[in-house]
């Protein structure tokens, strides 16, 4: 398997890393859309969110937890931010290994796109 997240978890392919843990590794993205825009991988690959099933409950709310402590770690929790899980094409997901978006440091609009 050809998996970019898999191959930056293993080492193999260099990104900005601020956080890792046996479960979860939170990366900055090389896109940015808004001044701070981490990704939360799980180190199990799981290609979208259809694939998760009750076995992953704990690594999915793991993902949420981190997802909240680097918000709180970058300054963005009383401003605010925004989580997101991108599922497949139509809903705008390229990576097919699940990760959830942090994003913030600017006002979020809604409709989001």
């Amino acid at each position: 398997m050809d998996c970019l997240f898999c191959r930056i978890i293993k080492g193999e392919i260099p990104a900005t890393v601020l956080f890792d843990d046996p479960e979860v590794m939170v990366i900055r993205d090389i896109r940015p859309q808004a001044p701070t825009h981490l990704l939360v991988l799980p180190k199990k690959h799981i290609a979208t969110i259809n694939d998760t099933d009750s076995n992953d409950e704990q690594l999915l709310g793991r993902m949420i937890l981190t997802a909240k402590k680097m918000a709180h770690h970058e300054h963005l929790s009383d401003f605010g931010y925004r989580l997101v899980f991108n599922v497949n094409a139509g809903g705008g997901q390229e990576v097919y290994h699940i990760h959830l978006h942090v994003l913030g440091g600017r006002q979020m609009t809604w409709p989001p796109g």
